[in-house]
């Protein structure tokens, strides 16, 4: 039996060259036993047939949310709900954008917004569109929400000119999708807890102390993790982001506020990833009206908050205890404090400082700091990597 078999997939066509690609890409997972429903943009249309999708799938083809329902369990959104997973190839820089940008405008990105099944794309695209700024940064965009992308191929492109941007051959488009469904999930039936963003700390009703962080670690965690099987808890403060995919998010805005919640799931939890900036402090009182501006100095008084992770230590039992160092100097020397003070089975660490790396950009740089004295230092890489990184240190601990 194929390791596809039973397994209900979504397949995106969008108007690029390599649309005639998909026709074997459909093929390939109709004889690895999967249910292949194919929605094409208009745009696909100019390129290959509908006629050719229904007769390798034996489904309807939906390229027109307007077009008349021949049966309404397969058609529309009732596409985003029966699919496993919703493959988009060729994934052009248009649906890309939409789909970072939460654009709805036909059958395909409507599927899309409305599933909550994983998603995978394959870009494919002119070399100096693919490596475009903007289409960078939506892709960040996409792989932090847990889309998967499977990297493009070089050579030599329908435009005519040499470089990145080629559709991989649908035998490996195939082969990613049934090591994505089918592979090992080493954290199946493990519950792991993430904290992400930074805590506000009201001062009035309209203004807070707060921090740069914007998330992105955090749910580059989360999902990843969700990736590897686990059942994931996401305590998150105001960000931006979408939630991740398969991540049960809880989104809090103070300390007290994401103590409260990872204290109640602690207990059942296998893991806790404290990549969250927590507020250390908070003002002693709040005040009910907006604080006016005057001639006279403004002054704070300020109580501490809990220090979570520490408080989490202190009752450790069987949980795997991860914390993140960002620091602006002498980065060893207080991530190596906090891993011994706060009872930790290694810390991460880095440099916020840094322009490239840190707060509210998509990459980092950092060390890990393990309870043996062993050290791993690591180059920039993206958010997504590290997070497997992590996750992989996790599974080696369990």
């Amino acid at each position: 039996m194929s390791s596809l078999t039973g397994k209900k997939i979504v397949l995106g066509v969008t108007g690029g060259i390599a649309a005639y690609k998909a026709v074997e890409i459909a093929s390939r997972l109709r004889k690895a036993g999967a249910e292949v429903h194919v929605i094409m943009t208009r745009e696909a249309t100019e390129f290959v047939t509908e006629l050719t999708f229904r007769e390798i799938t034996g489904q309807p083809v939906s390229t027109d949310m307007w077009a008349k329902v021949t049966n309404f369990n397969v058609e529309h959104i009732a596409l985003a709900t029966l699919a496993d997973l919703v493959l988009i190839a060729p994934a052009t820089a248009n649906i890309i954008a939409k789909t970072a940008a939460g654009i709805a405008d036909d059958m395909l990105t409507t599927t899309v917004l409305a599933t909550k099944a994983p998603i995978v794309m394959a870009p494919a695209m002119n070399t100096n569109m693919y490596e475009n700024p903007v289409t960078q940064k939506n892709i960040a965009e996409l792989k932090s929400r847990g889309v998967q992308m499977i990297e493009p191929a070089s050579g030599h492109l329908a435009c005519g000119v040499e470089g990145k941007g080629r559709l991989p051959e649908p035998a490996q488009i195939v082969q990613f999708v049934m090591d994505f469904m089918c592979g090992e999930q080493p954290l199946q039936g493990r519950k792991i807890i993430v904290t992400a963003g930074g805590t506000i700390e009201p001062l009035d009703p309209v203004r807070y102390l707060g921090n740069h962080s914007t998330g992105k670690m955090g749910y580059a965690i989360a999902a990843e993790a969700a990736k590897l099987g686990a059942e994931v808890l996401l305590v998150s403060g105001p960000s931006n982001l979408a939630d991740p995919a398969g991540v049960k998010t809880v989104r809090i805005q103070t300390a007290l506020e994401m103590q409260a919640a990872v204290q109640a799931a602690y207990a059942k939890a296998d893991a806790v990833i404290m990549s969250a900036a927590v507020a250390d402090y908070r003002p002693k009182t709040v005040a009910k009206d907006k604080i006016k501006k005057s001639d006279d100095e403004l002054v704070l008084h300020l109580e501490r908050n809990p220090d979570i992770l520490y408080g989490l230590g202190q009752q450790k039992d069987k949980q795997i205890l991860v914390g993140f160092a960002a620091e602006t100097c002498n980065v060893e020397e207080y991530a190596k404090k906090k891993l011994s003070k706060k009872n930790l089975d290694f810390i991460v660490a880095n440099d916020v400082s840094a322009k490239d790396a840190g707060f509210a950009v998509d990459n980092n740089r950092v060390q890990i700091y393990f309870r043996n004295g062993e050290c791993e230092k690591y180059p920039l890489m993206s958010k997504q990597e590290l997070a497997g990184i992590i996750l992989n240190k996790i599974v080696e601990m369990m």
